[in-house]
């Protein structure tokens, strides 16, 4: 049964090439999948790869995956023309009516692109520790202003020359008191807050306490 009056959740993930989008999807479809009815919409600018990639890792049944080849810039797709991404939602609300939360992956993209609120409920933005130490400091709508930022790979700090500490501090500093997670994904860190966080901020914890 869909928590939502006004439908599913639709929580938009953006992030650079390369951050952990995808492996976020499939490590949140596999966590939530056996007690919510979840489906994704994933945003690639020539292909379908990142569909193929949850498909292929099993994260959830093939048929509540569609991928949206966006073509030209992809930020565009989730910000000022989200019209294929929103036929999307459609074809799998009319398919699967009791969904609860929808993912929306965008295609790879700078650090400026945001989801336009007619799309995204919530927004999730990744970066990786791996793509340096100053990326927090370098700031931009989506690392400062995303409902929850979440700093990847941070297993690997150690061999790009990353401080933890001097990205936390650099995070608390752009993002003035909203969340922010790191994590390491393959090994699970920090997920259950991930999952603590959409349940709350969706209104999940309500709906389970009525």
């Amino acid at each position: 049964m869909s928590k939502s009056l006004n439908g599913p959740l639709r929580i938009g993930i953006g992030g650079p090439v390369g951050s952990g989008k995808t492996t976020l999807c499939e490590m949140l479809l596999k966590a939530m999948r056996d007690r919510y009815s979840m489906a994704v919409v994933t945003n690639d600018i020539y292909t379908q790869e990142d569909a193929l990639i949850l498909s292929r890792a099993q994260a959830i049944s093939e048929d509540r995956i569609v991928g949206v080849e966006t073509g030209g810039c992809p930020h565009t797709a989730i910000r000022e023309d989200a019209s294929l991404n929103l036929a999307a939602i459609d074809e799998l609300n009319h398919k699967f009516p009791d969904l609860d939360i929808i993912l929306i992956e965008s295609g790879g993209d700078n650090l400026a692109a945001t989801f336009s609120p007619d799309l995204a409920d919530l927004t999730i933005y990744v970066i990786s520790v791996a793509q340096g130490e100053k990326i927090p400091r370098k700031g931009g709508p989506a690392i400062s202003r995303s409902d929850l930022l979440v700093i990847t790979h941070t297993d690997l700090a150690q061999y790009v020359g990353a401080s933890l500490d001097v990205m936390e501090s650099d995070t608390q500093k752009v993002r003035e008191g909203r969340p922010y997670v790191f994590t390491d994904l393959l090994r699970r860190e920090s997920l259950d807050q991930i999952i603590g966080f959409i349940e709350k901020h969706g209104g999940f914890v309500a709906a389970a306490a009525e």
